[in-house]
């Protein structure tokens, strides 16, 4: 047993002497009948993307927790103002406040 046979076990050998297949799509199918065309122009007009809740469940939940938000205005504040301080541990508090208020409300919004 060759090398060329151990690989071929494993692998099948393609060769190019194949004719390529002819495959009719079904964009084909729909351009010869214009009935079929209307019904797809209907059907792409009346599915409409609906809107997305979650900016508004996350403006009402930052302002649920508007003392939180007060206190990164602060910081950031501070910082501008030369502060060598991060604002890491009031963003996070912040933005653990405003997820556990809109995380309920988008998972019901999605149902």
């Amino acid at each position: 047993m060759g090398l060329s046979d151990f690989f071929s076990s494993f692998m099948p050998t393609v060769y190019a002497d194949e004719e390529p297949q002819v495959e009719e799509t079904v964009e084909e199918v729909v351009e010869e009948t214009p009935a079929a065309e209307e019904e797809v122009e209907e059907e792409e007009e009346e599915e409409e993307e609906p809107e997305d809740p979650k900016p508004a469940i996350w403006e009402v939940c930052t302002e649920e927790c508007s003392a939180l938000k007060h206190h990164l205005d602060e910081c950031n504040e501070r910082v501008e103002n030369g502060s060598s301080e991060n604002c890491i541990e009031e963003f996070f508090h912040f933005m653990h406040c405003a997820d556990e208020c809109a995380a309920p409300k988008i998972m019901a919004a999605t149902k």
